[in-house]
């Protein structure tokens, strides 16, 4: 693999961490697709609310932003790698409890939700924190692209792969399969993690210092309101979406094809995406893909069809690598020209995660209090309409965003410096 890569990037210092670490991104991504998915229509089935759903989903986003600032502390006092092998366990535990509670999942979502945003907090601190010391300005751009390649890859197999053997056996026992795959998924990556170089824990964990930085510095602010509108359309569109298509056919195996329609057209964009998006192009992309992320909801909100559903995967397939990959490159850019960027990294991580998921409960509790007032059928798409135009304004925001000249080598963090999904 490193042979490969080296030979795509030989300019590029591809080293063994940043390989191991597209390991670990690959098999978490693999193990979350062919379960996570289809843990919503788990519940859907056995409940048929949208509530039901909801509240799930909604505990994860609490806990996630909550675990974040305790893995941050953590990550100060520990080896990183400790504190992703966290996460990799709680993934594990999540799992593991929807197995031994079978059919009575629903009764307990907001518990199952709260394990798995526990298990995304430590994981997500971890790997983005690594992600920040072992990429470099020069290897930036290219690992969120590859890595988005392997997540769509995951998202491809992954959930097709779930919903062929849900479809081939009695439902409980293709989904005691599916998650039990997914627990060997993340023992894998477990295993990998003990390849990486320690990451010795230094200094104090100065998060609120970190919060009111955005006063004093108006790319870090923008940068966080940007994410709060990413969190705003992610929230409901998280779950509404494959519950519609699993209303619509009725068949598991049609939710994994509609996630390898759109997880298909993300690798290919992907790839495109990696070797054409330069950073002088990044704001031009990130509109081009919110706008037809945005114009894309327009074909499933008034009719709906399962053909519907397969262009709709088509146009979001091609327009989030669009959108992904020069986001997340100028996120990390912004933190690596902030203020005291190499001794806070993590503080830094942590508080970006904060705004994201601030979004995204904002964006579920909202569905809650609308669904109880009003039926869902006639509500949501009204919901999807609102929220949906998250990424347009994160362009409006983004566009402000002035860093000057490129980051110089010290600014992102490998031994001195170097730089998430979505999710």
């Amino acid at each position: 693999m490193r042979k490969s890569l080296s030979l795509n990037q030989a300019k590029m210092d591809i080293n063994k961490d940043l390989i191991f670490l597209l390991v670990i991104g690959g098999l978490y991504s693999l193990g979350i697709f062919l379960s996570n998915t289809f843990v919503n229509v788990y519940l859907w089935k056995q409940s048929e609310d949208f509530t039901t759903i909801a509240v799930y989903n909604l505990a994860i986003y609490i806990f996630q932003p909550l675990t974040f600032i305790l893995a941050g502390k953590l990550a100060k006092r520990v080896d990183r790698v400790i504190v992703l092998r966290l996460g990799v366990i709680f993934l594990s535990l999540f799992f593991l409890s929807v197995l031994i509670i079978a059919d009575k999942a629903s009764y307990f979502n907001f518990m199952l939700g709260s394990l798995l945003g526990i298990g995304y907090g430590f994981y997500w601190l971890a790997f983005n924190v690594l992600t920040f010391e072992i990429t470099e300005p020069d290897t930036r751009d290219f690992f969120n692209g590859f890595l988005g390649v392997l997540q769509s890859f995951g998202g491809m197999i992954g959930p097709l792969l779930a919903g062929t053997i849900i479809a081939k056996m009695e439902a409980n026992i293709g989904y005691t399969v599916i998650f039990t795959i997914s627990f060997i998924m993340f023992i894998c990556a477990v295993i990998c993690s003990f390849f990486l170089a320690s990451r010795k824990a230094e200094g104090g964990f100065y998060f609120r210092s970190v919060l009111a930085e955005r006063s004093n510095n108006k790319n870090w602010n923008r940068i966080l309101n940007a994410h709060i509108f990413q969190g705003l359309r992610e929230g409901i569109f998280a779950f509404v979406i494959s519950i519609w298509v699993f209303l619509i056919t009725n068949s598991e195996f049609s939710l994994g094809m509609f996630n390898l329609v759109f997880s298909g057209m993300s690798l290919i964009f992907y790839f495109i995406g990696t070797k054409v998006i330069k950073p002088t192009m990044r704001k031009k992309s990130i509109l081009i893909g919110s706008l037809i992320l945005y114009f894309s909801i327009a074909i499933i909100l008034f009719e709906i069809s399962y053909i519907q559903l397969i262009i709709y995967a088509v146009c979001i397939g091609l327009a989030y690598p669009i959108i992904t990959i020069p986001y997340v490159s100028l996120t990390y850019d912004v933190i690596g020209k902030a203020w005291k960027a190499r001794d806070l990294r993590v503080e830094y991580i942590v508080v970006r995660e904060l705004f994201v998921n601030l979004g995204r409960i904002i964006s579920i509790t909202t569905f809650l209090i609308v669904t109880s007032l009003f039926p869902a059928e006639q509500s949501i798409p009204y919901l999807l309409a609102i929220f949906g135009a998250g990424h347009i304004i994160i362009y409006l925001i983004v566009k402000n965003i002035y860093l000057g000249s490129e980051p110089k080598k010290e600014v992102p963090i490998k031994e001195q410096l170097a730089d998430e999904k979505n999710r």
